[in-house]
């Protein structure tokens, strides 16, 4: 495929994602909003849970909720889906025209596990599969009647899949494989479940039958799921630009504390929303799990040894000029890159010089580049650009010694 035009699909494709993740989520997080902060009034019709008032846009709105649905089916009735169904086809469009089939560059790292890239495709593709199977099976066994349970067996569940990722991806493709994975089960939530349910409460209003009420109840507990795990997926579509996030040694735990994190906020408003005190343990556990992943993107990894590497500019560029500025040059030779990526030019000492925080975040104290370690740079290789970072990088940019020991940069 030409490469002007894969990036102009590339670029098409993301805004298309992105504008259909704003309205998806924001009508989730209305929903779940309204949801929780209906007030019984005794002169609303039998079987309406709530009634709330709400003013927008100089208007006022009266919005009531009915426990399974109205006497007769309304006239005019809105659906909530192609939203979510929107994010999902983009989504899964930019993932295969990016992850899969640029696996080589973006899903595969040979120092992890030597796979070609339709093997890589392969594997990432089932797994979304296999993984939303395991997740339909949870919340239909007698686990799925006990939320807070389930969740807890849920969350070890994304924990082992994303631990299992970083043995088989990169960095990177095993944080946007368990992003997607995540994606995937919510969107299915709405496709098999949420918007079927309420496909069969409206045939039994317009057959005159009684709808299920368990129908609205397993729809309900799906939605509840997506809102919680909204924001972990929201950090991981945005990390594949942070490197010292995908491409540490920590990558599955920092994926853990943020599972945590997401949800404790969520639940913090979902609180407030339903009119109840506002407990302040989700902000503590937010502060500690954000200062901790800091902490752990900045320990390290072991590879990483400045201690007895003389440091040297003339070796730090012959380092770079072999390992990095086939792709990062006015015009790169790397098959498919036509521009050096993110206008960063490697190719001379004035630009390595000049990109000296960049190399130190991207190749030393994390793997993410080269990509995949396409390019076979080596542990000792790091370690040289370690050494001349230490002695040329502004002490305001090392990572302090009680944090890194005293041989880290």
């Amino acid at each position: 495929m030409d490469v002007v035009l894969t990036e102009w699909l590339s670029v098409m494709l993301r805004w298309l994602h992105v504008i259909a993740g704003i309205a998806w989520i924001g009508s989730s997080f209305y929903f779940i909003h309204l949801d929780l902060s209906l007030k019984p009034n005794q002169s609303l019709p039998d079987g309406v849970k709530g009634e709330a008032w709400q003013v927008h846009g100089g208007g006022f709105y009266h919005m009531v909720k009915y426990l399974v649905a109205p006497a007769r089916m309304p006239d005019k009735l809105t659906w909530f889906k192609w939203e979510a169904y929107t994010t999902w086809l983009s989504g899964f469009s930019l993932l295969v025209l990016v992850y899969y089939l640029g696996a080589d560059l973006y899903l595969i790292d040979k120092n992890v596990m030597d796979l070609t890239a339709p093997t890589a495709a392969v594997i990432a593709f089932l797994s979304l599969a296999v993984a939303w199977l395991g997740y339909e099976a949870l919340c239909r066994s007698p686990l799925g009647k006990h939320e807070g349970a389930l969740a807890l067996v849920g969350f070890v569940f994304l924990v082992a899949l994303t631990y299992g990722f970083t043995k088989v991806f990169s960095g990177r493709g095993a944080f946007t494989q368990i992003g997607a994975l995540i994606g995937t089960i919510m969107i299915a939530n709405v496709f098999a479940i949420i918007i079927p349910n309420q496909k069969k409460v409206v045939a039994d209003l317009i057959a005159g039958r009684t709808p299920d009420p368990a129908l609205g109840e397993q729809g309900k507990q799906r939605s509840v799921h997506n809102n919680y795990l909204t924001l972990p997926v929201v950090f991981l579509m945005i990390s594949n630009h942070y490197p010292l996030l995908y491409a540490t040694r920590y990558n599955w735990l920092i994926v853990a504390i943020v599972l945590l994190i997401g949800p404790a906020i969520r639940h913090y408003y979902n609180m407030r929303h339903e009119g109840k005190q506002e407990p302040l343990w989700p902000w503590a556990v937010a502060a500690l799990g954000l200062i901790t992943i800091a902490w752990l993107t900045m320990i390290g990894d072991p590879w990483i040894k400045t201690g007895g590497v003389t440091p040297s500019f003339k070796a730090a560029e012959d380092i770079v000029l072999s390992r990095c500025s086939m792709c990062h040059a006015d015009e790169p030779v790397w098959a498919g890159i036509t521009a050096p990526p993110h206008d960063v030019r490697l190719d001379n000492a004035d630009e390595i010089r000049r990109h000296g925080r960049l190399i130190q975040i991207w190749a030393v104290q994390s793997r993410a580049m080269p990509p995949g370690n396409i390019t076979e740079m080596t542990d000792q290789e790091r370690s040289t650009l370690a050494a001349w970072r230490a002695q040329e990088a502004p002490s305001w940019l090392r990572c302090p010694s009680f944090l890194c020991g005293s041989d880290q940069p």
